[in-house]
């Protein structure tokens, strides 16, 4: 089970009580224009979320903020060997403070300490906040693959 914290947050499986406030932020289509996984009713959710779900297969995880206890994003991982890639969504009013820098900066501690050789994030080219974050993060960008931009990070340096 992937478990850990950063400063201000703690990243979990997903619980019940965080599939409505999820839905607030999934649903928004303006909001969640850049991304799949929308769009879906709270069945489709807590199937998806609740299920016992495999890195292997791709996992969604919840970003908690530990002062209120509130979900405030997710994060999705998928292992393939030593190579992870990651997705990221922070909802609309906890944008632009800082979380998604925070959250992915300790994912990618997280998954070196599992044994990471390679991450993998990939964005559409009008997602200019999310392609200004893997710059920041030190994510190189590599090939086009399905209309994203792929890029990658060797945390083996």
């Amino acid at each position: 089970m992937m478990t850990f914290t950063t400063t201000r947050c703690l990243i979990r499986p997903f619980e019940q009580q965080d599939i409505e406030p999820f839905m607030d932020y999934r649903n928004d289509l303006d909001w969640m224009q850049h991304h799949s996984f929308k769009g879906l009713t709270l069945q489709e959710y807590e199937r998806s979320l609740l299920s016992d779900q495999a890195i292997t297969q791709g996992m969604q995880l919840a970003i908690i903020h530990q002062e209120t206890n509130e979900l405030i994003g997710d994060l999705y991982v998928q292992q393939d060997g030593t190579t992870y890639w990651v997705g990221y969504t922070i909802s609309p009013r906890h944008a632009r403070q800082g979380y998604a820098f925070e959250v992915v900066s300790g994912l990618i501690l997280h998954l070196s300490a599992q044994g990471a050789e390679t991450i993998k994030a990939g964005a559409i080219p009008t997602n200019e906040a999310s392609i200004a974050l893997l710059k920041k993060l030190n994510f190189t960008y590599i090939t086009m693959e399905d209309d994203e931009q792929i890029y990658a990070l060797d945390v083996t340096k």
